[in-house]
């Protein structure tokens, strides 16, 4: 193996801004693929669940060549409750692409992967892509991305950014929106000459810092970082600086680096590559690789706080152990347990009780993704209400608030602020263009909790809504949630359409005819604001007696069906989400009317 000559780069962007179209066009005109090679588009987003949202949820990394170059890609997650998947990588490179939609903007997760690579001293590449669109304006985007900049206290150098514009699904990009280039080739020279080659630090004393972890069936945990002094080779005993000061020692079994897409075993390793290595089992996030009786640490990586927590409990409903294959608390121990060796912005504690855990995140999407990956692993599990994570500094207490950019028909504009006030926002600017009233708040997460459906139903499915993490601040007060009661099941059985079209009239049906419930499985919403206990299995005397037009076919509106994420913004208090591999229900505690007597619900005003 000889040195070779790398530059690392991530790709930075608010969701759905581009980046893994981008990471595609990069392999394509690099001679990745074979030309007999089927290609699909996104080819990053390997996982089921990122295929099926259109989404980045985990940072990964490949190689292309330019030139004698590799250049080390990283490609990033856009949404905010996936942040600590960015702030890790961020260390590990040279530069950034700064990805902005020519019509859209900069939005919150800009500011936010932004402002942790100024403070790092990057030295980012804006990118404005599709510039296609009929509705562009990349030259004033240039100027909001330059305000950002600014506000982001960005230095002198900082602020000398190229620019660059592209159509990254064509593989486009183009120094100026009238040259007529075809390629990626004016992103790839603007890489070579704003970021420079990583200097040769062979010879000094090695310093590997581990960002990202990766676990493998055979070979076991896998430790994911930039070589940033020195070299590694295999079977190399070596010195492990631990988080807490400890240092230990460690033999590194196998070395890997990124060719294309592929991770490629290698004997050696040099100064600027990202490599992964084996053989150290206890190895974690943030801690640094040195030579033997050579520890020479290096800042460890620091994660924000998770702000979101929710209780994941045994299932004890009635129809447990019916399609998932572990349902015991041991079973839920080691799969979370299995799940913080990779993901670090998680955070896992026992409850008093033997039968569950408290798991906290960055946000709902967080923590829906992790119960989507056990619920299609054989996972059964029970999910109370999210709850957000208060923190007392200074002698005052404080919750986390978010920053939130609606863009809205005008004319359900004023619905959409009437809520927001309601939930404890502050107005921080509106403005109208094309019909269009864009409106940015700062509003506390207990606030944002289950407003999402009130908003599409608001704004009849027109609005969008992005949302990120802004700050700390002191507490709020109480705010109003679900005011509304459910119907739940008084008996076990099958649902009949006689007595659902009864209900109907007077609540919102969650369940279809023929569903199986339980007695104490919530089957709809009442229109009031008590709950109401009924029976959805009865059905119509057998007479031979017929009544004129009494017994043609019953008419049942359709009924709400949950996803994940709006079960968990619905449910109240005393009620869980039963999530098992083939259904998602809705529950309550107490599942007969006796211990719900016992334990009454409290409506907030």
């Amino acid at each position: 193996m000889e040195s070779q000559k790398i530059i690392n780069i991530a790709v930075i962007a608010h969701v759905d801004a581009g980046k893994s179209t981008l990471v595609d066009a990069f392999f394509a005109q690099s001679g990745v693929f074979r030309e007999n090679q089927e290609i699909i588009d996104c080819v990053m987003d390997s996982n089921d669940i990122e295929r099926e949202r259109g989404i980045t949820i985990y940072s990964k990394n490949c190689s292309v060549m330019y030139k004698d170059i590799k250049i080390n890609i990283v490609d990033t997650p856009g949404h905010a409750d996936f942040s600590s998947e960015v702030e890790r990588i961020i260390k590990t490179v040279d530069t950034v692409i700064l990805l902005v939609d020519s019509s859209e903007g900069p939005m919150p997760q800009t500011r936010f992967v932004l402002q942790k690579s100024l403070e790092l001293g990057l030295h980012p590449i804006l990118l404005i892509n599709k510039i296609d669109k009929k509705d562009q304006r990349a030259k004033e985007v240039v100027d909001m991305v330059l305000g950002l900049f600014m506000e982001l206290n960005a230095t002198d150098d900082q602020l000398d950014f190229p620019i660059l514009y592209g159509v990254a699904k064509e593989g486009i990009v183009k120094r100026e929106m009238e040259d007529d280039s075809q390629d990626l080739v004016p992103l790839f020279e603007t890489i070579l000459s704003h970021a420079k080659v990583y200097p040769d630090y062979n010879n000094q004393p090695l310093q590997m810092q581990v960002s990202t972890l990766a676990y493998d069936d055979y070979i076991g945990r896998l430790g994911i970082g930039r070589i940033f002094k020195g070299t590694l080779k295999e079977g190399q005993v070596v010195t492990v600086c631990k988080s807490n000061g400890a240092i230990v020692k460690g033999k590194i079994a196998q070395i890997f680096v990124y060719k294309g897409l592929l991770r490629t075993p290698v004997q050696e390793a040099f100064s600027g590559d990202i490599v992964v290595v084996s053989g150290i089992a206890d190895i974690s996030i943030g801690e640094t690789i040195c030579y033997e009786n050579k520890p020479k640490p290096m800042e460890t990586i620091k994660i924000e706080e998770p702000t979101l927590s929710m209780n994941f409990l045994v299932n004890k409903s009635p129809f447990v152990g019916r399609s998932g294959k572990y349902v015991t608390s041991r079973h839920l121990k080691a799969r979370l347990e299995k799940e913080l060796e990779v993901n670090v912005g998680l955070k896992v504690e026992a409850l008093d009780t033997t039968d569950g855990f408290k798991v906290s995140g960055r946000g709902e999407l967080h923590l829906s993704i992790l119960l989507e990956n056990m619920r299609r692993e054989g996972y059964e599990i029970a999910v109370s209400k999210p709850e957000v994570i208060m923190y007392h500094k200074e002698g005052a207490l404080k919750e986390p608030v978010e920053r939130v950019i609606i863009s809205v028909p005008e004319a359900h504009s004023g619905a959409v602020i009437s809520k927001l006030n309601i939930r404890k926002g502050i107005m921080i600017s509106m403005s109208a263009d094309g019909g269009y009233a864009r409106i940015e708040y700062l509003v506390p997460t207990r606030g944002l909790l289950g407003y999402r459906s009130d908003f599409i139903n608001d704004t009849r499915g027109e609005g969008t809504l992005v949302r990120r993490f802004e700050a700390f601040e002191a507490f709020k007060g109480e705010i109003p949630q679900r005011t509304n009661g459910v119907l739940i099941s008084q008996e076990g059985g099958e649902a009949m359409a006689y007595s659902l079209v009864n209900f109907s009239e007077r609540a919102i049906l969650f369940i279809h005819p023929g569903t199986k419930v339980y007695e104490g499985m919530v089957i709809g919403m009442n229109s009031r604001g008590d709950d109401m206990t009924v029976n959805p299995c009865k059905n119509k005397k057998m007479t031979n007696m017929r009544a004129a037009g009494s017994d043609d076919s019953l008419r049942l509106p359709p009924p709400i069906i949950f996803t994940l994420e709006e079960a968990l913004e619905f449910i109240n208090d005393d009620e869980l989400v039963e999530v098992t591999p083939d259904d998602i229900r809705l529950r309550k505690k107490h599942l007969t009317e006796l211990e719900r007597r016992r334990n009454p619900r409290i409506i907030k005003d």
